[in-house]
């Protein structure tokens, strides 16, 4: 499969976007980890960064390198986009298995102040909804808002809900939440918008790390309930 299906599209002077599509699924995902991996080890002159999102890839470049190239085109943006075209992936290929990543969280409470509303709002019993949440094994589908914000979809339709009308200003790093039929997990303390129902205890972004992030697109998550005296010791251990 060549790019030339793809549409492409200026964003500034020195980055574009390549949309896959316009429905965010599993398929669109693997066509848009597989090109990434292939623009990675065949970079063109001046290629600076690609930032993977639900269909579409952001590509960064240095415009004066670009232009200082032997690509083909007159202006930057028509020779990234002529190389890009250009450049062959096989998203049809057999790719290694997705890690899976267990995340334990302690539900309820202050860690999760929305859980006994958002379980009433489903006529459900907040064990039910503890118990629909740790089921699936979620897709990482991309990494946004802040560093290592990972957006989980496969969420149950039983627990889709709206975000919250007023944001809180402050949640604290490391709650999970659910925001209409995605659910995810704070990195950073931030203001946010998403239904909280829990807290994990994993350091989910840390740049003292080689990869700071621990999730990255294309990860599956499985979460697991834990209580607060096993989240008070996983959070002193790490």
């Amino acid at each position: 499969m060549q790019t030339r299906s793809l549409n492409i599209y200026p964003l500034s002077e020195q980055s574009l976007a390549l949309s896959f599509g316009d429905v965010v699924s599993e398929d669109i995902l693997k066509q848009i980890s597989t090109y990434h991996h292939t623009l990675q080890q065949n970079p063109f002159v001046g290629y600076v960064d690609a930032v993977p999102a639900y269909t579409t890839l952001t590509v960064f470049y240095d415009a004066l390198q670009v232009l200082l190239s032997d690509l083909p085109g007159v202006y930057a943006f028509e020779k990234v986009s002529n190389y890009l075209m250009a450049l062959e992936f096989k998203p049809d290929i057999e790719t290694k298995s997705a890690n899976i990543i267990t995340i334990p969280v302690c539900y309820g409470d202050d860690f999760g102040p929305d859980l006994e509303a958002l379980a009433a709002s489903h006529q459900l019993s907040v064990e039910d909804v503890i118990s629909i949440h740790t089921q699936p094994e979620y897709l990482v589908y991309m990494i946004g808002f802040v560093p290592g914000f990972a957006y989980l979809g496969g969420l149950d339709e039983r627990l889709e809900t709206p975000r919250l009308a007023t944001p809180r200003p402050v949640i604290p790093a490391g709650s999970v939440g659910i925001a209409g039929k995605q659910t995810g997990i704070y990195p950073l303390e931030t203001p946010g918008g998403w239904q909280l129902i829990g807290r994990t205890p994993f350091k989910m972004f840390d740049t003292g790390r080689a990869q700071p992030s621990l999730l990255q697109a294309g990860d599956k998550v499985k979460f697991s309930s834990i209580s607060r005296d096993e989240f008070n010791q996983l959070h002193q251990a790490r």
